[in-house]
């Protein structure tokens, strides 16, 4: 009983439980669900969420929120084949300047955020459309092929049997969570979300954080881009907007929250495979995808509500 308590009292522990059930009933009732290749299959396509939603993490924890994240996946999976130089057969000359790109759109939000003054979920949502609208002017709705050999190599490679996108994002968490527990950084990430004039009264650059949250959101949607394209091996318009609703959901179902102040991106990671799982589950049965956004829906108003009362408390 008191283990239970633990648990509700515990948004990321009771992900991590949420995600162990799922995947038990649904390995023990559909046939192959529980094999290791689909697993590795799962874990490769919440490696782009969980990337994605780093960024939005660290927004999310300042009181922001980033509602550009999918346009930045989008422009950096069309811009970076036509930006690669075919002088540069590693093609990492193209990466860093898809992800400079990606993280001057962040940066650009931060600027509106911290000192136009312009609520993020408004600067960002005005950012998207005119990302949007630029795209379409630019790929007039053509997919463009990648050859980018590193894009490639990241999409489709499977060092040691695991994907190489997972082990990106091993590498992103371990840097996430470094700077949110490990670092002076993330305490004023969090003061921030709880606090701002506190915060800003203590000594603390209010608008300099919030500009190096908006830019590493951005950074990280411009890498979850180049993950995407790899996996694809093609960009079109619209291929990130599917991550915008799912990276804020799985922060939300990670138990950081929405109004900032608290949480951690350690319930962010089983919160974007809770959302991959759940999804496949509802894909094998048939269902129809309606029961998806039902199901999210009710998770996320779940866990706000257990998160919310044990917050009161």
């Amino acid at each position: 009983m008191n283990a239970l308590k633990s648990a509700f009292r515990n948004p990321p522990l009771l992900t991590l439980i949420l995600v162990i059930l799922v995947w038990i009933v649904a390995s023990l009732t559909l046939r192959g669900f529980g094999a290791f290749g689909h697993l590795r299959y799962l874990l490769e396509l919440s490696a782009v969420i969980g990337i994605v939603a780093a960024g939005q993490t660290l927004v999310i924890l300042m009181g922001g929120i980033d509602l550009s994240v999918g346009a930045v996946i989008t422009v950096t999976a069309i811009l970076l084949p036509l930006i690669s130089p075919d002088i540069d057969p590693t093609g990492l000359v193209g990466i860093v300047l898809a992800l400079g790109i990606a993280s001057s759109i962040g940066f650009l939000n931060g600027v509106g955020a911290a000192y136009l003054k312009v609520p993020p979920i408004i600067m960002t949502l005005a950012m998207a459309t005119f990302l949007q609208g630029m795209l379409v002017i630019v790929a007039g709705g053509s997919a463009v092929s990648v050859t980018n050999a590193t894009v490639i190599w990241l999409g489709q490679a499977r060092p040691f049997g695991i994907p190489a996108g997972v082990l990106l994002w091993v590498a992103v968490s371990i840097v996430v969570l470094l700077i949110i527990h490990r670092m002076p950084a993330g305490a004023r990430f969090l003061a921030l979300g709880a606090n701002p004039m506190a915060t800003e009264l203590s000594g603390v650059s209010v608008k300099r954080n919030t500009l190096l949250l908006f830019t590493l959101s951005g950074f990280f949607a411009g890498l979850a881009g180049i993950l995407i394209l790899g996996m694809n091996r093609q960009g079109y318009v619209g291929i990130g907007d599917p991550y915008l609703l799912t990276s804020i959901a799985a922060v939300v179902l990670g138990g950081t929250s929405i109004l900032g102040g608290r949480g951690t991106y350690a319930g962010t990671i089983p919160g974007a495979i809770l959302l991959v799982t759940t999804t496949a589950l509802i894909t094998v049965v048939n269902a129809s995808p309606g029961w998806r956004s039902i199901m999210f829906g009710s998770l996320i108003l779940a866990l706000l509500l257990i998160s919310g009362r044990e917050a009161r408390r």
